[in-house]
């Protein structure tokens, strides 16, 4: 029982905090017409984290990171790409739900995202092998395993969650307008991450 409090609560606590990952899976949740249109963004970012619980466990992450030209490639590569999506975000528009499309993105356009939102945060990466991965250590065999699925099940719950809550706000927002305003202010995240990156990298 103690893995599994302990890989929930750390899981939840590396998660919660508003970012990237969050914004564009609250997003796709609330700009598309059907809830399953949204699966692709909420299943590649689950899978994404599963990956980089498994390899932060494994020790696997730790060691590729202990390389400084692949961080600053990583920095180098993330600032550049949430510039891009921040522009995306920014220009996207919410328009009433009738017999109109919305400007979301395609099945394609969310896989490639949500990785990318997922794999190219350094900062994520990091947390997950400070966090997670040293955290594990305590643990041997079955422990070991209940702790992190533990930490990969509060992960796809919080990402199901989250686009949930977006689609509940959509039925709300007949107008669009409070969609509008998110799409900007999830860009200006979206941009303030790039910046630091970008900082990062001096």
């Amino acid at each position: 029982m103690k893995p599994i409090l302990h890989g929930m609560m750390l899981a939840f606590g590396l998660i919660l905090p508003l970012g990237v990952q969050n914004v564009f899976i609250f997003n796709q949740g609330a700009t598309h017409k059907r809830f399953s249109n949204a699966l692709p963004a909420i299943i590649t970012a689950g899978i994404c984290d599963t990956i980089l619980i498994l390899l932060a466990v494994a020790g696997v992450s730790i060691m590729i990171l202990t390389f400084e030209w692949l961080r600053t490639f990583l920095f180098l590569i993330g600032f550049f790409f949430l510039a891009y999506m921040g522009w995306l975000m920014w220009k996207s528009t919410s328009e009433v739900r009738n017999d109109q499309n919305s400007n979301h993105f395609s099945t394609k356009r969310q896989i490639m995202f949500a990785a990318s939102v997922s794999l190219l945060n350094p900062h994520a990466i990091l947390d997950t092998i400070g966090v997670i991965g040293t955290s594990s250590l305590v643990y041997v065999g079955f422990d070991k395993w209940l702790f992190t699925v533990s930490c990969i099940g509060v992960s796809w719950i919080w990402f199901f969650t989250l686009a949930i809550i977006g689609k509940k706000i959509e039925h709300i927002d007949t107008s669009g307008i409070l969609l509008k305003r998110m799409n900007q202010v999830s860009a200006l995240i979206i941009w303030g991450m790039a910046v630091y990156m970008g900082l990062q990298l001096f």
